[in-house]
């Protein structure tokens, strides 16, 4: 499944954060296998979610779940409707197995006086 969501202005970083902590982790208490929250280098205001499902009523259980309503109901007015999601099937996968993802956090900088 893949769910375009796109982000009202100066909200693109609260809501791609809100997806990715609140939004999708819960896909896997439904029958999930995976799921990935991508956003645009070229219009940061674009989020992709991606949730690999085996079935349809799977997907509707979770969309319409509770934790997808309060997700929708807080985050309401930070995206722009409709939502916008389509059901797509894999026909062939490789890869690496993916190193887990992680909001970048800026590295400590030096203190002046601390010897290493």
């Amino acid at each position: 499944m893949h769910i375009q969501w796109y982000a009202t202005v100066l909200r693109g970083d609260t809501f791609v954060d809100g997806v990715a902590e609140m939004a999708a982790p819960p896909a896997l208490d439904y029958g999930a296998r995976r799921y990935a929250v991508q956003r645009s280098r070229d219009d940061r205001y674009r989020i992709l979610q991606q949730i690999w499902f085996d079935s349809k009523d799977d997907w509707y259980r979770y969309w319409e779940g509770p934790e997808m309503r309060e997700f929708r109901a807080r985050y309401a007015g930070k995206y722009q409707v409709p939502i916008t999601y389509t059901w797509y099937d894999e026909y062939a996968a490789a890869g690496l197995e993916p190193e887990p993802v992680t909001a970048g956090e800026p590295a400590l900088a030096p203190q002046p006086g601390l010897v290493s």
